[in-house]
């Protein structure tokens, strides 16, 4: 049986090296998004050609080699063309890491732990027109351990039961001189798409206002907000974060302003004014000392469906790295997509000047992969961190 393998990393080169050592199996080529992937050093090692992809979204005919009996797709994100197919006596097949055709789609094994799946599974498929929905050659599943993440989950069960269902799949084929063919069923068909997961880092900016948190307590009346909302818009300040509610017939609010430098005494001196309404103000101020070079200050967000662990993973993450929390704030937003709830944390973060930028992108990055959550992260632009 003479296969060529499309894939990429390390599943793609256990894949390789798995099927390399069975009876009656040899790879004519194998096709890699770049040169230095592991599967493409991995063939080179042992004098097996292989081709690099021109556009990493497509596998062109001329990748697959002439004599070619099967096409396996393994951790591809490429679609194998028509023309590429056509060159496979036996056409194609894929692991996909569900139990197909639920989570069709790039992020299968995290949509199985979104959607609180107890049970997840591997399908071997005809490679075809539309991601995910050629016919079934054979599947297997497995139980999801609870509270187990979608990286231990792929480690633990669903990676090993993908090199067990191909290397089935490919001697089925190799004895039998063909694939086994079970339609997908489309009333099950679920999506999986790529959760959308950021760490944006900016470049801090020189302070050049001043911050006043103003706290506001009189009876609740129609007209308080727009009293504090014009005196700032006068004096050029931005209404930078608040908290406000009503209690037994008591308006208290907590507002934080930022004014330009030159305009903060002549805000706090209109808010003060407000006394006169019956209302008790009361004004800290901090004119935006810079933070010490030591240290670096960042604003942090994170949003996600809410789950166990996320506040605990986040802070021990921050902790291991002397990573210091100034303050923090959390919500649960319900009635999110699906009914389900959305949990929220804003923070501000002190981190060691000596933290690299990049690592902290990419180790905030694996936590939002791991835990399926958006991650905004960026240095603060405004005034240095508040006493």
């Amino acid at each position: 049986m003479k296969c060529a393998l499309v894939g990429s990393r390390f599943f793609a080169a256990s894949v390789f090296e798995a099927l390399r050592k069975e009876e009656g199996i040899t790879f004519t080529s194998v096709v890699a998004p770049a040169a230095d992937d592991r599967l493409a050093v991995a063939a080179r090692a042992v004098g097996v050609a292989v081709h690099v992809l021109e556009n990493p979204k497509i596998v062109p005919g001329n990748a697959i080699a002439e004599g070619t009996d099967l096409i396996i797709a393994a951790h591809t994100h490429a679609r194998v063309s028509n023309e590429a197919l056509a060159r496979s006596r036996l056409g194609g097949i894929g692991y996909h890491p569900s139990l197909l055709p639920r989570h069709r789609g790039i992020a299968a094994v995290e949509w199985t732990i979104l959607e609180g799946d107890t049970i997840a599974g591997g399908s071997v498929y005809h490679l075809a027109d539309g991601w995910d929905a050629g016919a079934i050659a054979a599947q297997d599943w497995c139980f999801v351990l609870k509270g187990e993440t979608a990286r231990e989950l792929w480690e633990r069960a669903l990676a090993p039961l993908g090199l067990a269902l191909l290397s089935k799949v490919v001697q089925a084929a190799r004895l039998q001189g063909s694939l086994p063919a079970y339609p997908q069923d489309p009333r099950f068909a679920t999506k999986a798409p790529m959760l959308r997961r950021s760490v944006v880092l900016t470049e801090a900016v020189s302070a050049t206002t001043t911050s006043l948190v103003v706290t506001i307590m009189g009876a609740d009346r129609p007209g308080i907000v727009s009293l504090l909302a014009d005196r700032a818009q006068r004096l050029g300040a931005n209404w930078a974060a608040s908290r406000m509610t009503k209690l037994a017939g008591e308006f208290a609010g907590m507002v934080h302003f930022e004014v330009p430098h030159e305009n903060a005494d002549a805000l706090a001196t209109a808010l003060r004014g407000l006394e006169s309404n019956g209302l008790q103000v009361i004004i800290a101020r901090s004119d935006g000392a810079n933070p010490p070079t030591s240290v670096r200050v960042v604003e942090l967000e994170l949003v996600g469906e809410d789950r166990l662990g996320i506040v605990s993973s986040l802070t021990k993450m921050l902790a291991e790295r002397s990573i210091s929390i100034e303050n923090i704030h959390t919500e649960i937003i319900r009635g999110g997509e699906a009914g389900k709830q959305i949990f929220k944390i804003e923070a501000r973060l002190l981190v060691p000047a000596s933290l690299s930028v990049d690592g902290l992108r990419q180790e905030l990055g694996a936590l939002a992969s791991e835990m399926m959550l958006d991650i905004s992260l960026g240095d603060a632009q405004t005034p240095g961190h508040p006493g």
